[in-house]
C-alpha cells in the first residue's frame, strides 16, 4: 500500500563555490530531484549529514510550523531554519490527507506550550489525548501525542524516538501501522534501530558523498547496534572503561 500525497521534491538551487549552509552540504548539495514511492520513508546518517534540515524545509514549505506543529500552529520562538524551503519545488498527486503535523523533538516542548496557551478557549484538544501534555512526563506526554494524532495524515518525525523508552519505540511502530493503513504518507528521521523498523519503508542514508538507498539489514544503525550488543565487554575495553 502506497499512499502519495507529496511525490517529488525538485531542488532548484544552482550549486555556488561559495556556497553556505544548508546549500554545502554534501546530502542537499546533490539533492537534484527526489521521489517518494513509499507510504514510510527513512532519512538516516551521521549528526550534520542534513537530516532535520531537509525534514524541517519539507515541513515548512508544506505550511507547518518549522519548530513543530500543523498548519494552524502560529508561534515562533526564534527565527533559525534555514531558506531551503525557498528553494524547493513539490510535486503533490490528487491523494488527500485530512491532517498533517510536523514533529520536532528538540523543540516539541513550545509547540506543547502553545497548545497550552489556547487551553483557555474550552478546546478538549482531543487529537493529543484531551489532556494537557505538560503535566506528564515528557516520555508520557510524547505516548500521549503519538497515540492520539497518529491517524490518517502526512506526518513528518525528526527523531520520535527521544523520549520513548524501548517499549514505547515498539508502540510507535504499532502506531505508524494503524496510520498508514488509515491512509497516511509519513517521513522519518531518526537514530534508532527500533523505529526504523518498518516493513517496505524507503530508507535513504545522509552522507559525505550525498544520499543514496539503503536496506534495514545493511543500515549502519542496524549493524552498529548489533555489534555493539554482541561486543558489550570488548568495546568498554576499547573505550578505556574497563581493564
Amino acid at each position: 500500500m502506497s499512499n502519495i500525497y507529496l511525490s517529488h521534491i525538485v531542488n532548484t538551487h544552482t550549486p555556488r563555490k561559495d556556497d553556505k549552509y544548508p546549500f554545502n552540504i554534501p546530502a542537499i548539495k546533490r539533492l537534484n530531484t527526489f521521489v517518494f514511492t513509499s507510504s514510510v520513508t527513512y532519512f538516516i546518517g551521521e549528526n550534520g549529514t542534513g537530516k532535520s534540515t531537509l525534514l524541517e524545509a519539507i515541513a515548512v514549505k508544506m505550511g507547518m510550523n518549522a519548530e513543530g506543529g500543523g498548519l494552524n500552529f502560529n508561534f515562533r520562538t526564534k527565527e533559525t531554519h534555514s531558506k531551503l524551503y525557498e528553494e524547493l519545488r513539490f510535486t503533490r498527486t490528487s491523494y488527500r490527507l485530512s491532517d498533517n503535523f510536523f514533529y520536532r523533538a528538540e523543540s516539541f516542548y513550545n509547540a506543547i506550550s502553545y497548545l497550552d496557551s489556547l487551553w483557555s478557549d474550552g478546546n478538549p484538544f482531543s487529537s493529543y489525548g484531551g489532556e494537557n501534555l505538560h503535566e506528564f512526563s515528557h516520555g508520557e506526554g510524547m505516548v500521549r501525542f503519538f497515540e492520539n494524532r497518529l491517524k490518517q495524515g502526512f506526518f513528518i518525525f525528526d527523531e520520535p524516538e527521544a523520549a520513548l523508552s524501548y517499549q514505547n519505540q515498539l508502540r510507535f511502530l504499532v502506531w505508524l501501522h494503524r496510520a498508514v493503513e488509515a491512509g497516511s504518507q509519513i517521513i522519518i528521521g531518526t537514530h534508532s534501530p527500533v523505529i526504523l523498523a518498518y516493513p517496505d519503508a524507503k530508507i535513504y542514508l545522509l552522507d559525505e558523498i550525498g544520499y543514496h538507498e539503503t536496506t534495514y539489514e545493511d543500515s549502519y544503525i542496524y549493524n552498529d547496534m548489533r555489534s555493539f550488543v554482541n561486543n558489550v565487554s570488548l568495546i568498554q575495553k576499547e573505550l578505556g572503561l574497563t581493564k
